[in-house]
């Protein structure tokens, strides 16, 4: 294995040595309580070689959750047949939210209503299902999935995702053959795509509890990027939120007609100060998403990385970047900011963040298996293709010599 050997300074313990992988923590390869990645020896520092990242299943799946697209009409009749085939013909015990059992249409549906009375519900929130999940089916668009991962913040099941949405970037599989398709997962020695996901910590006035008051970036560079001695404290503020995040995190201006003013720190080092519409932190995941639309480039989603993408930012040389797995970000408000900002997760549970307040974002070691149609090289780039017409453009004709023949 390779490790980093640079030490970079925790917050508030300055001389404390830490070193850390710059490739990430090594993903966990158990998901759920009985899928896990065929062991293969020829694992290369810690990362499989893609084409050996195989499903296996150390007992038979039981447990599925299937995940439907809400107020799609279009998507009750491919839920009642997944459904049925999964209750009658496999003899699975079939999870699904309460309001997807509860729709109208299905209630109304008496020759379904064997299907539906044999149905376990759970409530987002309230019922916690993560340690009985063996297989996660997502019926619709690429939000599907984001949602199955947001159910799971620690170890994820597989996912199997149907093309039934509007996009489909992170769902290859076709409903035409679905049950071909489900039964050769239920064999196992199917090829997945380990997506990193985010482990993002919110911290309430962190910056602000150790009794002294916000430096600006002339002290802060003084001592050598470092916030100084103290300024920051592990112990000190609160963790409000702490989240695993499938595409990205992004902190941006909020209603506010001001420009956002964000500082960015990497291992606790001062890196740059943001002034724009926001930034953009991201996994090769979420790599086409927003950011792919503030102009970053795609990256595959095996290689272990983390982008920062700027929202528009009021600087014709900041670039996206692209760090290392393992290290850690920081992102707060700059001293001198005039507003505050706003931050969301995967477009979800937005909220403000003040003066004081820390966003800390790292690489997580539970990844979201996602089960591939093909593997996972051609699955990503059929995406490129088909769902962003990556690269489309009307052919340049050759060119054609003509040899004029003389006439005597």
């Amino acid at each position: 294995e390779f490790r980093d050997q640079s030490i970079s300074e925790a917050p508030g313990s300055a001389g404390q040595r830490r070193a850390h992988f710059l490739h990430g923590p090594y993903p966990a390869t158990h998901f759920g309580p009985k899928a896990c990645i065929l062991p293969n020896p020829t694992s290369v520092m810690h990362i499989q070689d893609p084409a050996s990242q195989r499903l296996t299943w150390n007992k038979p799946p039981v447990n599925v959750l299937v995940i439907r697209k809400i107020r799609d009409e279009s998507l009750v009749e491919p839920f009642k047949e997944l459904c049925r085939f999964l209750v009658e013909e496999k003899q699975m015990m079939v999870y699904v939210e309460r309001r997807v059992a509860d729709d109208a249409t299905l209630s109304k549906d008496e020759a379904f209503g064997s299907i539906r009375n044999q149905l376990c519900t759970f409530r987002e929130g309230y019922d916690d299902i993560s340690d009985c999940i063996d297989l996660i089916i997502c019926l619709g668009g690429d939000g599907t999935l984001l949602y199955a991962s947001s159910l799971f913040q620690g170890s994820v099941p597989p996912v199997m995702a149907f093309h039934l949405g509007s996009l489909g970037f992170l769902t290859p599989f076709k409903f035409e053959s679905y049950k071909t398709e489900v039964a050769k997962v239920f064999e196992g020695n199917a090829a997945i795509t380990l997506r990193s996901r985010l482990k993002v910590k919110v911290v309430k006035d962190m910056l602000q509890r150790t009794g002294q008051q916000s430096y600006s970036r002339e002290q802060q560079h003084e001592q050598n990027g470092l916030l100084p001695h103290g300024h920051t404290n592990s112990e000190a503020g609160k963790v409000t939120l702490q989240l695993q995040v499938l595409n990205e995190v992004v902190v941006d201006r909020g209603p506010s007609s001001y420009l956002s003013n964000v500082d960015l720190y990497l291992d606790g080092r001062l890196i740059t100060s943001v002034q724009g519409d926001g930034v953009i932190v991201s996994t090769p995941t979420g790599s086409t998403a927003y950011a792919a639309a503030a102009g970053a480039s795609m990256i595959h989603p095996n290689v272990p990385a983390i982008m920062v993408t700027p929202i528009c930012p009021h600087s014709l040389s900041f670039r996206p970047i692209v760090v290392p797995a393992g290290v850690e970000l920081m992102i707060t408000l700059s001293p001198d900011a005039r507003n505050t900002a706003w931050v969301s997760f995967d477009g979800r549970k937005r909220q403000e963040i003040q003066h004081g307040d820390c966003i800390k974002i790292t690489t997580s070691c539970y990844p979201v298996p996602s089960i591939c149609c093909h593997d996972l090289v051609y699955d990503w780039f059929e995406s490129l293709a088909q769902c962003l017409h990556w690269n489309v453009r009307k052919r340049q004709a050759r060119l054609v010599y003509k040899v004029l023949a003389a006439i005597h």
